[in-house]
């Protein structure tokens, strides 16, 4: 049998309620996001419960471009979203690895490729 452990966050960043400085959706820490880097990033609501999980080969834009996009699957939920983890994964293989089965390990709401649980 194959385990798999789930990566430690190397950046989790919390929305803010009316921030001061300049932000995406009440999230002003987005540099702290490696713009370079690959990995997995996770959206949480206020209750600690994973929304969505998806794989980027450059994490800060691909986090973003869901903020941004008209056809993202979280354009109607992203004021649920209050938190933001990013594990970097070099591996494009072990992300793909990773993303599979956190979506059905955690139950990610609002993946819906990849999910075997339904």
């Amino acid at each position: 049998m194959i385990s798999i452990t789930i990566p430690t966050p190397d950046v989790a960043i919390t929305k803010q309620d009316n921030p001061e400085l300049s932000h995406i959706y009440g999230f002003t820490d987005f540099h702290l996001i490696t713009r370079e880097k690959g990995g997995i990033f996770m959206f949480y609501n206020d209750k600690d419960e994973l929304l969505f999980v998806g794989k980027a080969r450059k994490l800060r834009p691909r986090i973003k471009k869901h903020f941004e996009d008209t056809v993202s699957v979280m354009k109607p939920h992203r004021d649920e979203v209050t938190k933001i983890e990013v594990c970097i994964v070099d591996d494009p293989v072990d992300r793909e690895i990773y993303e599979t089965y956190i979506a059905n390990k955690l139950r990610a709401k609002y993946n819906v490729e990849k999910v075997f649980y339904k």
